[in-house]
C-alpha cells in the first residue's frame, strides 16, 4: 500500500503527516510524505521555529514523484491543515496527477477548519477551498462536529441531525466514489457524559462507534485518525471496519496518554495499538 501524505511537519511532537506518517508505517503501509511546513513544534504552544513551504514547493515535490513512474502504484492521497491557497492548489495537482497514473486511487480529505474549543483556526479562503475545491474532489472525508457544521450548515447536536449533515457532506464528494464520510469528536443527545462518539456515513448506512471519554486535551489526534481510517478503508473496502479499527486504536493510544500525562500524544511508546488494540470497539448501526 503507497500513500502520499500532504501535511505539516514538527520535529518535536505529533501533528500533521508526524502524526500520521508512522501510524501508517507501522501498518505496513508505504509514505511518500510531502511536507508543508518544517516547525519546531505544533502552533498550540504559542511560539514556534521554522519555515512554511510555498505551493510550487508541493508541486515540484510532486512531480519529482511522477518522474520516478511510481504514481501508477499509488492507492491514495491524504491531506489535512491546508496553510494557504497556494498549497492548495498544489494539493488539486497532486491529486490529478495521481488518478490520472491510476483512476482507482483515492483521495481522503480531512477538513481541518478548527473546534469547538478554538474556533476557526486556518486563514480566511481556506474554507472555500475545502467546501468548493477539495471535498469535491474527495472519496473520503473525516471532519470532526465543529467542521461538518461549518461544511454544511447543519446543527449535529441530535443523531437524526448528525445523520443530515453527514447526508448533505457525502453529496458534495466526488461522484462515482465511495462518498465516505468519517465524524468524529461527535456528542448528541443520545451520547452519555462519560463518552465519545465517531459515525460514519456510507452506502452501507450509518454507523457509530461510542468509547470512554479521556481526560486529556491532544493535538494531532484527528490527523492519526484520518490516516489510520484511510489505511483499514483502502485494506478492507468497508466503512464499518474501518471504523473499528481505526476507533480501538485511537483509543487505546489515547488512554496510554492520558495515563502518562503526556502533553505530546504517545504515537511511538503506545505503537502497538496499531497493530494489535488493547481494546476492540465495536460499531453498531445508527
Amino acid at each position: 500500500m503507497n500513500i502520499l501524505s500532504i501535511q505539516s511537519w514538527v520535529s518535536y511532537g505529533h501533528v500533521g503527516n508526524t502524526s500520521a506518517m508512522f501510524p501508517l508505517q507501522r501498518l505496513g503501509a508505504e509514505v511518500w510524505a510531502i511536507n508543508t511546513v518544517q516547525f519546531s513544534n505544533h502552533t498550540g504552544y504559542g511560539d514556534w521555529q521554522g519555515t512554511a513551504y510555498s505551493g510550487q514547493s508541493v508541486r515540484d515535490l510532486v512531480d519529482g514523484i511522477a518522474a520516478r513512474g511510481v504514481l501508477p502504484r499509488c492507492n491514495a492521497v491524504l491531506t489535512g491543515y491546508v496553510g494557504q491557497a497556494d498549497i492548495g492548489d498544489a494539493i488539486l495537482h497532486a491529486i490529478a496527477s495521481v488518478r490520472h497514473a491510476n483512476p482507482a486511487a483515492l483521495y481522503c480529505c480531512d477538513p481541518v477548519i478548527g473546534d469547538t474549543d478554538t474556533g476557526v483556526y486556518v486563514r480566511p479562503g481556506i474554507e472555500d477551498f475545502l467546501r468548493l475545491q477539495a471535498l469535491p474532489a474527495a472519496d473520503i472525508a473525516t471532519p470532526n462536529r465543529f467542521e461538518i457544521e461549518r461544511l454544511t450548515g447543519l446543527d449535529c447536536s441530535t443523531l437524526a441531525g448528525a445523520r443530515q449533515a453527514m447526508l448533505r457532506l457525502r453529496s458534495m464528494l466526488r461522484p462515482g466514489g465511495p462518498a465516505c464520510v468519517l465524524l468524529t469528536s461527535l456528542e448528541t443527545d443520545t451520547t452519555p457524559p462519560d463518552c465519545i462518539d465517531m459515525m460514519t456515513a456510507a452506502e452501507d448506512g450509518f454507523h457509530l462507534l461510542r468509547t470512554p471519554r479521556l481526560q486529556l486535551n491532544i493535538n494531532g489526534a484527528g490527523d492519526a485518525i484520518a490516516a489510520l481510517f484511510l489505511f483499514h478503508y483502502l485494506r478492507t473496502n468497508s466503512a464499518v471496519a474501518a471504523l473499528q479499527a481505526a476507533g480501538s486504536s485511537i483509543h487505546g493510544v489515547l488512554r496510554q496518554t492520558a495515563q502518562a500525562a503526556s502533553p505530546e500524544i504517545l504515537t511511538v511508546a503506545a505503537q502497538q495499538e496499531f497493530v494489535t488494540p488493547t481494546k476492540s470497539f465495536k460499531a453498531t448501526a445508527c
